[in-house]
């Protein structure tokens, strides 16, 4: 028996005395009602209150009794939390399937009953047996039955990044716990803190908000033996997983905490801004493997992270992975933005070789656009009189329109060129691709024909314009709030189409208005390089969206940017941008 099961055993024990005890409370005016009875049945309490007392204490022990039942009820029938998943039939991955019960039978533990992924980087078994699951379709065949083992989670960035050998040495003392999990007390002990933590949820529904309150005691009373429970688990499937690939193991274990970093840096860099414009990256798993690659390019502590390339992936554990990689891409926008659960014109996937054209591009217009939008709406349309800008605005038609802050769909055509012109991303088999894609086909410059909104005008405003009370803290406060309304309508048309209320799970606190500001200098800057300079919008797979001139990284505009926003000094801006060959004059294409 390995070390921890008698500890995990024992707490297991302390967590269900809280139950016996909560069960004694309840029964406890009962029993003082039934030797009250008796005693008037047989003579020995005649005469005097007894009569009034045996009725007050019958009623309160069949009011007690009462909601002592319904409690018992909701905790045995509410269903606790289902992390959401991709689920992974064996059809869909028998080797991987293979591989799991493989490392079941060295150790002597039931095999999971299923397994499913997580767009996390994380593994984990998870109890489905709930009645509760069946009747909610949350859970279906074998591994919803009752005394079923537990389901392997496993994080599909994992998949991807790790090889064969090494994943199976991550998930060996994962799977040693369905050993412990089998235990009769254990399995009790959890299935009464999982109905405990479920009925909190369930007390916030009318009529039974008194519910959460006994709930809450008697999650506190036993907190401390369940935790202690988990850790002896932990300890025991550690144990036995010993002999399994421990050397291994070690330096599996490195892999991952580089795979989180990658992960957090993909999604918070590059999916996060699609997401924002209403497309959803569809091959996030094999975009981790592009972005640990170049983080191990940069990172002198990851160098020789890569040479493992040449063996083979986990991913090829799976018989379509690039299927597989679509699913958990959704279900990673959905989690960690709010999105739809399912695809629609509104929620569309984008692949990596259209990602500057279709999301970049699209993402700085719509940023100049909003900037020119409060703009004109704090100083009057560019060429007015009056308006500050009027003299570097020389076009008629410097206003923004509320209608063009819309984002238009991309053609076909230019998706279909895009596609076509770009250097390939990485594929479902984890290939990694380049560190910089470049948008194939640039945006044509604009002709002298061409009218619109330009940079210069913002120059012009927010020249002189920091500090507190100036036009730049006017102007960052218009974007937030026009970014505040823009949420909330994109919140309430998602819910409509079946999108969360709000991320489950949200990547990035609420930006400030200096920030917003910054982010929408920038993207004007962008636009007018790409309009006037022959720069080219670009993604870089630890950084998201990045500005091309020559195919090279442009990586020095951020300080220049923040100098104008923060101090209302343009001129090394102003210099940059004539090194650059960028005209601020020259009107820029919104969208």
């Amino acid at each position: 028996m390995e070390a921890g099961v008698p500890s995990a055993r024992s707490r297991a024990l302390a967590v269900l005395r809280v139950r016996s005890r909560a069960l004694a409370v309840v029964l406890l005016p009962a029993a003082v009602a039934v030797v009250l009875v008796t005693a008037r049945a047989t003579g020995r309490l005649t005469g005097g209150p007894w009569g009034a007392v045996t009725l007050a204490v019958c009623a309160v022990a069949a009011l007690v009794l009462l909601l002592g039942g319904v409690f018992a009820a909701v905790v045995l029938r509410a269903g606790p939390a289902v992390t959401p998943t991709v689920p992974l039939a064996e059809a869909a991955a028998p080797d991987l399937y293979r591989l799991v019960r493989d490392l079941a039978d060295r150790m002597g533990v039931p095999p999971p009953s299923a397994i499913a992924l997580t767009p996390d980087c994380d593994s984990w078994l998870e109890d489905r047996t709930h009645a509760a699951h069946r009747r909610g379709g949350i859970a279906g065949g074998p591994q919803s039955a009752p005394g079923a083992a537990p389901v392997l989670v496993i994080g599909s960035p994992f998949l991807w990044w790790m090889r064969v050998a090494e994943l199976r040495a991550v998930l060996a003392p994962v799977v040693a716990g369905t050993g412990p999990s089998a235990h009769p007390d254990i399995a009790d002990a959890r299935g009464f803190v999982r109905g405990l933590d479920a009925a909190v949820d369930v007390g916030g529904r009318r009529g039974l908000g008194w519910i959460a309150a006994p709930a809450r005691l008697l999650l506190r009373l036993c907190r401390t033996d369940a935790a202690e429970m988990e850790r002896g688990v932990a300890a025991a499937a550690s144990d036995r997983a010993q002999d399994v690939d421990y050397g291994l193991r070690i330096v599996a274990q490195e892999q991952v905490g580089l795979a989180y970093a990658g992960w957090d840096r993909l999604l918070t860099r590059v999916a996060l801004p699609a997401w924002r414009m209403g497309r959803w990256p569809a091959h996030l798993d094999a975009g981790v493997v592009s972005a640990l690659t170049e983080l191990s390019r940069r990172d002198r502590l990851a160098e020789g992270f890569t040479s493992r390339l040449g063996e083979r992936p986990a991913c090829d554990l799976l018989e379509q992975p690039g299927a597989i990689d679509e699913a958990t891409s959704l279900l990673a926008a959905r989690l960690f933005h709010g999105g739809p659960a399912e695809a629609g014109p509104d929620w569309s996937p984008v692949d990596w070789a259209a990602y500057p054209e279709e999301v970049v591009d699209r993402k700085w217009r719509t940023e100049a656009a909003r900037l020119h939008a409060a703009l004109d709406a704090l100083t009057g349309p560019a060429g007015s009189p009056g308006s500050p800008a009027s003299a570097g605005a020389a076009s008629p038609a410097g206003s923004a329109p509320a209608a063009s802050m819309t984002p238009a769909p991309t053609s076909a055509a230019g998706a279909a060129a895009a596609a076509a012109g770009s250097p390939a991303a990485s594929g479902p088999s984890g290939a990694a691709g380049p560190a910089t894609i470049e948008a194939s086909d640039t945006a044509p410059a604009a002709g002298d024909a061409f009218t619109g909104p330009t940079l210069e005008r913002v120059l012009g405003c927010l020249a002189n314009a920091a500090g507190e009370g100036g036009l730049g803290e006017a102007l960052a406060g218009r974007l937030s709030a026009e970014l505040a309304r823009e949420e909330r309508a994109a919140g309430s048309a998602g819910k409509a189409r079946g999108a969360d209320a709000v991320p489950l799970f949200p990547l990035q606190p609420p930006r400030s208005g200096r920030d917003l500001l910054a982010d929408h200098v920038t993207a004007m800057v962008c636009c007018a390089a790409v309009d006037s300079a022959g720069a080219a919008p670009g993604m870089d797979w630890l950084d998201g969206p990045v500005l091309l001139v020559g195919g090279d990284r442009r990586s020095d505009l951020a300080p220049r940017v923040l100098c104008l926003v923060e101090d209302g000094d343009p001129e090394p801006l102003r210099e940059w941008l004539s090194a650059l060959g960028v005209r601020p004059e020259k009107p820029v294409r919104l969208v």
